[in-house]
C-alpha cells in the first residue's frame, strides 16, 4: 500500500514559521553546517512564491535543530520543500502539520538533499522522472510527493514543453499517453513539434485549431472544442496587420472541424463542467493566463486530469527558474477550484478556451 493510501503517524513537533530571511536563514543553516543549502535558497529570487521556514527550535528556544524552506505557486493547494535539514524527519514532520493547519491538498518535496529513505519514513511517494524538462528550467533529478486526503489515481507522465511555444501540443500528447492511446516512448520533441505544426495560429495554439489538430492526429479521439465566444481569440498582442491573417486562419480552423466532425460547444465550460468532464475520465485541455500563478498575463494551456476536494490537479509543462519553480511544482498541481476559474477567464472579454479529449471511439 503506497504512503498515498496509508496515513503515516506524525508526532508532534514544536515548530515555529517565519518569513524566509536570506541573512537570518544562512546563519542559522551555517550551525547545522549546511552551507550549500544556504547559497541555493539564495541564489533564485523566490519572493513570488511566498518562501518561508518552517523551524524547529532548540532547548534555548534560538538555534534551529530542524528547518524547511517552504514554497508555492500563488492560488495552489500544496507545499513544496525545497530542502530540510538538521533532524530532518522532524522538520518534515512540523511542515506536515503546518500544510493541515493551512488546509492543502498536497506536499511536493525536491529531490536536491532528500533521501528516499528519509522520504518514505514521512509519507511521500516518489515521483517519475520527467520525460523532459522545459525550455530554461532547472530542477532536482528526484521529487516526491505526498498527498493530505484524497490523492490521484493515475498519474501522468511529466513532459517539459521544449520551446515557449508548444505548451498546448505537450499537454495534448500527455493526455493521450495518460489515457493509454499513445505509448510513453512516443512523446518525444518530434511529436511536440510535429503536432504543435499542425495546431499552430503562428506562435500560439487557439482552441478550434488544437481540436482539429488532435482529431487529424488520432481519428479515433472523441474531442469536442469549447468556445464560448465567436470571435478570433489570442490576438490582441499582434499588430493589426497580423490579426487579420492569423484571424483567417481561425476561421478557416472553425470550417475544418466542421469537415472532421469536431464539435465547438459555444457554452460557458464551467468549473463544474471541468469537474464533471473528469469524473467521466476525459482529458480537458484548459487555456489560461499565467498572471495568478507566475505574474505575467501570457496565454498557457495546461492539463487538467484529476480532481481533489477543493482542488483541480494538473499538468503544466512550464517551470519558471527564475522563481525557483521546477518540474516537481509543475507535475500533479493542484489549483483551487477558485483560482482555476479565475485564471482561465480569459482577457479582453472574459472567454474560455477549452478542449476536452474523451474516450477513444472503437
Amino acid at each position: 500500500m503506497s504512503s498515498q493510501q496509508q496515513e503515516r503517524p506524525v508526532r508532534p513537533v514544536n515548530s515555529v514559521v517565519v518569513p524566509y530571511e536570506p541573512d537570518i536563514a544562512q546563519v542559522q543553516l551555517a550551525r547545522l553546517g549546511r552551507h550549500e543549502v544556504s547559497e541555493r535558497w539564495r541564489a533564485v529570487d523566490r519572493s513570488a512564491h511566498a518562501p518561508h521556514i518552517v523551524a524547529v527550535p532548540g532547548d534555548d528556544g534560538e538555534d534551529w535543530t530542524a528547518a524547511a524552506l517552504v514554497t508555492a505557486r500563488p492560488g495552489t493547494a500544496y507545499l513544496k520543500i525545497v530542502d530540510a535539514v538538521g533532524d530532518v524527519r522532524a522538520a518534515v514532520a512540523a511542515v506536515v502539520a503546518h500544510a493541515r493547519s493551512l488546509e492543502l491538498a498536497q506536499l511536493k518535496w525536491e529531490g536536491w538533499t532528500a533521501s528516499p529513505e528519509d522520504a518514505a519514513a514521512t509519507g511521500f511517494d516518489a515521483l517519475s522522472a520527467p520525460l523532459a524538462r522545459s525550455v530554461g528550467a532547472d530542477g532536482p533529478d528526484a521529487g516526491y510527493v505526498r498527498w493530505l486526503g484524497d490523492g490521484v489515481a493515475t498519474v501522468p507522465p511529466y513532459y517539459g514543453q521544449s520551446t515557449h511555444f508548444t505548451c498546448g501540443a505537450v499537454i495534448a500528447l500527455v493526455a493521450q499517453v495518460h489515457a493509454g492511446v499513445l505509448p510513453r516512448e512516443a512523446l518525444d520533441r518530434q511529436a511536440e513539434l510535429t503536432l504543435w505544426r499542425d495546431a499552430t495560429n503562428f506562435m500560439a495554439c487557439e482552441p478550434v485549431g488544437l481540436g482539429v489538430a488532435l482529431r487529424r492526429a488520432r481519428s479515433s479521439s472523441q474531442v469536442t472544442v469549447h468556445l464560448d465566444t465567436d470571435r478570433p481569440v489570442l490576438l490582441d498582442h499582434c499588430q493589426e496587420n497580423d490579426q487579420e491573417w492569423r484571424a483567417l486562419l481561425q476561421r478557416a480552423s472553425r470550417t475544418d472541424a466542421e469537415r472532421v466532425g469536431v464539435p465547438v460547444d459555444p457554452r460557458h465550460l464551467s468549473l463544474t463542467g471541468i469537474r464533471e468532464a473528469i469524473g467521466r475520465q476525459e482529458h480537458v485541455l484548459l487555456l489560461l493566463s499565467l498572471a495568478g500563478m507566475q505574474g505575467f498575463d501570457v496565454p498557457h494551456w495546461v492539463l487538467c486530469h484529476s480532481v481533489v476536494p477543493g482542488a483541480v490537479v494538473i499538468e503544466d509543462p512550464w517551470a519558471n527558474a527564475a522563481t525557483g519553480d521546477t518540474w516537481v511544482d509543475a507535475h500533479l498541481l493542484p489549483v483551487r477550484d477558485g483560482s482555476l476559474d479565475a485564471m482561465s477567464t480569459m482577457s479582453p472579454d472574459g472567454f474560455r478556451g477549452a478542449v476536452t479529449v474523451g474516450h477513444p471511439r472503437r
